[in-house]
């Protein structure tokens, strides 16, 4: 035994109480530790080594939101053109920013002059919610929303903001937001993905398979993509000359195979995943094309979300989508509004009007027959729909006499609808001209913990074991937004 002048007997204090009376100090405190809940996130971890991991669950706590729409307008929209209106910019257009605020980060990307919104803002709904004109339809539900005006995150590069966004850390490598919430409460249809990500035909996020991945939990949790055209999961059929009884026969082989090999090495999550995506595929091979199927909708509602029309189609036919996906159990969506890089996304550096003019036509109608969809099938108060980028916009123009915006990750504007959010409300405000948050600042983590809350799980007790530590969307930060709950 190893002794020091700290340890004499070579045992820390810790260790000592621990091996006082041959572990039965241990005893009584693990019993004190249980009553304070300290083991209680243990059991999501323990929950992965189930049969069916994505299983339905309890939260910790009574959530009013059964599924989330994630609207992710990819590329980051200007907040003070879409939902932050600042008069101010009017005012003194033309001016730099004041000196007191030039430890701003620029990118090396030129920094110009104050400019007010491209496009007018008018009240909305009972509550007045102020909304741009690049938003006329979904400004016709204002009263639904909550717009938080006051988020900030920690980058101003698209890739990692974007991977913030979704995984709450600008790095790789950690579950998303959807993950976590198929890991903390399962899903309610097992025929159909936990997670489904629906991508923009032209492209994906800057930082691709990191925003939907599920890190180092099991891939069981992972997004699973549906193309926004055509058939939504490739390959999902099999081949014509194999019945379908010869078909479970192969599965019921293959599942035997690797149970064995399995049983053999315990703690195989990466085994184990695959013995749930073969299960996962074959039953989705009659649930996904019939959920995806909008032959099954009325021209009315194909209509309403601006199916069959330019620039609407591919959105609605996603928003449409979506809906039927969280009307059938699945518990997280996201949409991608943007794909690829430059005009492709919201990244308006060169002309906030001609890029948001674009983009927003493309959602603006579709997210409101969204909207307007879940409340009329009484979806809206058990689904949450949360609309953002990965970060806001400068407001001031990129280089002398510009029309454009570079990012800005000190405050820029979110809104969450239905699902126990309290509606036509503005909450947290930026600055006179909308560079930074400044009353009730809201950073990403606290989005997520929001989110999660909202849904009825606890930030703090969903956690993951790994690598010696309990892992959480969160970490170490992250406060729920009591001020927009219902």
């Amino acid at each position: 035994m190893t002794t020091n002048k700290f340890y004499p007997c070579g045992l820390n204090r810790r260790e000592w109480l621990w091996e006082m009376g041959g572990g039965f100090a241990g005893t009584a405190l693990t019993a004190l530790l249980a009553q304070t809940g300290f083991f209680q996130s243990a059991a999501f971890a323990a929950s992965t080594e189930n049969s069916n991991p994505l299983a339905e669950k309890e939260g910790h706590i009574s959530g009013k939101a059964k599924s989330v729409i994630f609207l992710m307008m990819n590329g980051a929209p200007s907040q003070v053109d879409t939902f932050d209106y600042k008069p101010e910019l009017e005012k003194y257009a033309g001016q730099p920013l004041p000196e007191n605020k030039e430890y701003i980060n620029s990118g090396g990307r030129k920094v110009g002059f104050l400019t007010p919104n491209f496009r007018p803002f008018h009240p909305g709904g009972e509550s007045g919610l102020l909304v741009s004109d690049y938003f006329p339809e979904v400004r016709k539900h204002a009263d639904k929303l909550a717009v938080i005006r006051s988020c900030h995150t920690d980058s101003h590069a698209h890739g990692s903001a974007l991977v913030a966004m979704n995984t709450g850390k600008t790095f790789i490598g950690r579950p998303s937001l959807g993950s976590w919430s198929v890991y903390g409460l399962g899903t309610e249809n097992e025929n159909l993905p936990g997670y489904v990500v629906l991508l923009d035909k032209r492209g994906g996020p800057i930082s691709g398979l990191p925003n939907w991945s599920s890190g180092f939990m099991p891939g069981t949790f992972q997004g699973t993509l549906f193309r926004p055209v055509g058939n939504p999961i490739l390959n999902l059929e099999g081949p014509q000359h194999i019945t379908s009884q010869a078909q479970i026969a192969q599965l019921e082989m293959l599942e035997k195979l690797n149970s064995e090999h399995l049983a053999a090495r315990p703690g195989g999550n990466d085994l184990q995943t695959r013995i749930n995506s073969y299960e996962l595929a074959y039953r989705m091979q009659s649930a996904a094309p019939e959920a995806v199927d909008l032959s099954q909708e009325s021209e009315r509602t194909q209509a309403a979300y601006g199916v069959g029309k330019h620039p609407t189609d591919e959105f609605g036919r996603n928003c449409l989508v979506a809906r039927r996906l969280v009307e059938r159990g699945v518990r997280f969506v996201q949409l991608y509004s943007g794909g690829g890089h430059a005009n492709d996304t919201w990244d308006a550096h060169e002309s906030i009007e001609e890029n948001h003019g674009q983009h927003a036509a493309e959602v603006d109608q579709p997210i409101a027959a969204l909207l307007a969809d879940l409340e009329q099938r009484g979806m809206l108060e058990d689904t949450l729909v949360v609309w953002g980028g990965e970060f806001g916009r400068m407001p001031f123009s990129e280089g002398k006499g510009a029309a454009g915006r570079n990012h800005n990750p000190y405050g820029f504007s979110m809104w969450m609808a239905g699902g126990g959010v309290k509606g036509g409300i503005a909450y947290g405000e930026t600055d006179e001209f909308g560079f930074e948050a400044t009353v009730n600042k809201a950073h990403i983590s606290d989005i997520h913990a929001t989110i999660l809350h909202l849904m009825g799980l606890d930030h703090e007790l969903l956690t993951y074991f790994h690598q010696g530590r309990e892992e959480s969307l969160t970490d170490v930060s992250g406060r729920v937004i009591e001020g927009i709950l219902a």
